[in-house]
């Protein structure tokens, strides 16, 4: 079974590859470690090919969350990765359902 410290560290790789593909695809990521998820953000050019747009809709599908923020000063694309599992988490809480 996985320790803690993997885990975490398999997240931070999540985050990382996520940083690392929006980079190959001409953005400028930026990661940052907030209590309970890992964010990668990235402003959006206006405007912004097409190629390294669907390119950054796939890197954001695979977070566990992502989003795109639009306001007077541009555009911002952030993806999180959450640093526990989402349904240990809710359990943890007494949110979630076990099997």
């Amino acid at each position: 079974m996985a320790t803690e410290e993997h885990l975490v560290a398999a997240r931070s790789n999540r985050a990382d590859h996520i940083a690392a593909r929006l980079s190959a695809a001409g953005f400028t990521p930026r990661v940052r470690h907030r209590k309970g998820r890992i964010h990668v953000e990235t402003e959006v050019p206006n405007p912004v090919s097409t190629a390294a747009w669907q390119e950054l809709l796939k890197v954001l599908g695979t977070a566990d969350s992502f989003g795109l923020v639009t306001s007077g000063n541009g555009r911002i694309a952030w993806a999180a990765v959450d640093k526990e599992t989402p349904a240990a988490t809710g359990a943890a809480r007494g949110h979630g359902r076990q099997l």
